[in-house]
């Protein structure tokens, strides 16, 4: 059973701008190499991201860039299955790779939140981030560093695997299949979410000025299992942002949503911040995962 696992910290929403890379690889259960750099992606940190994973232009003012560490990026993952819990590792990567203009890199995605919530039931319809589904199995690990997150996600997959008694390969098949005997077909999509969506359990809300009608951004969101709130709380897991507001543009006012979801993340709840585009790929890698 081998292996390796990928988590990517940002600087800021835009999901390509990745100041920390962390990967471990693993055969047969254990942990054979780990690798870890922070990156210079070049662009600014917002201060919401530095709340979350300490990093910022300091850290990384010396830091190598994207294009500087992909060739070692690259001699780890290409050929390999790749593990990331849920994709938004999978988007980071294929944005920065599309951003600077780099050769895609050839390997298998497999999202270990699609094996928690396949292989414990108490994961499948909620509670399936990566601290809680490692309180389940038991494993210690610093939250928000880049290596120490690829290493949960392993870690992840190998309970599975001992639990279940599905080998890797098997997962493949697994995590495209119903979560329960229920048809993910049969039933009609609305705001409370597709039941057998990627993002089931988890909630969004929309501000700023959008690209889409809200009607039509909010029937993309149930679709992946989204249910969609009016305002922000500490309920609500991710804000999506027109891609304006998510810039730092001078004379531009943050919304009255993105100021308070600002203020809860900094309180330590947990809310992801998202550009509408970013928004919009994880629909589709959803979509094309399913």
């Amino acid at each position: 059973m081998e292996f390796v696992a990928i988590d990517v910290e940002t600087a800021n929403p835009d999901m390509a701008s990745i100041c920390q890379i962390g990967i471990a690889c693993f055969n047969n259960g254990q942990l054979e190499r780990e690798w870890s750099s922070l990156v210079n992606p070049r662009d600014y940190f917002d201060p919401i991201n530095v709340s979350v994973h300490g990093i910022n232009e300091t850290s990384v003012s010396s830091a190598p860039s994207f294009e500087e560490i992909y060739h070692e990026i690259r001699s780890l993952l290409s050929g390999k299955i790749c593990v990331s819990h849920t994709h938004f590792d999978r988007i980071s990567m294929d944005k920065a790779i599309r951003k600077h203009s780099l050769d895609p890199i050839e390997f298998v995605w497999l999202d270990s939140a699609r094996i928690a919530r396949r292989a414990w039931e108490e994961c499948a319809w909620k509670g399936y981030g990566l601290a809680n589904v490692c309180k389940i199995i038991g494993f210690e690990f610093k939250h928000h560093d880049a290596l120490e997150d690829a290493k949960a996600c392993g870690a992840i997959v190998h309970a599975a695997v001992e639990k279940a008694g599905i080998t890797l390969e098997g997962w493949l098949t697994r995590v495209g299949q119903p979560i329960s005997g229920l048809s993910s077909s049969g039933g009609k999509v609305a705001l409370e979410g597709n039941p057998e969506g990627e993002l089931y359990g988890q909630s969004v809300v929309f501000t700023g000025a959008l690209s889409i009608p809200r009607k039509d951004a909010a029937a993309m969101a149930a679709s992946i299992g989204c249910s969609v709130a009016p305002t922000v709380s500490k309920k609500i897991d991710y804000l999506v942002v027109g891609d304006q507001d998510a810039s730092r543009l001078a004379g531009k006012d943050k919304s009255s949503k993105h100021i308070k979801a600002e203020e809860l993340i900094a309180s330590g709840v947990q809310i992801r911040i998202l550009k509408e585009s970013d928004f919009k790929e994880l629909v589709d890698g959803a979509a094309r995962d399913a």
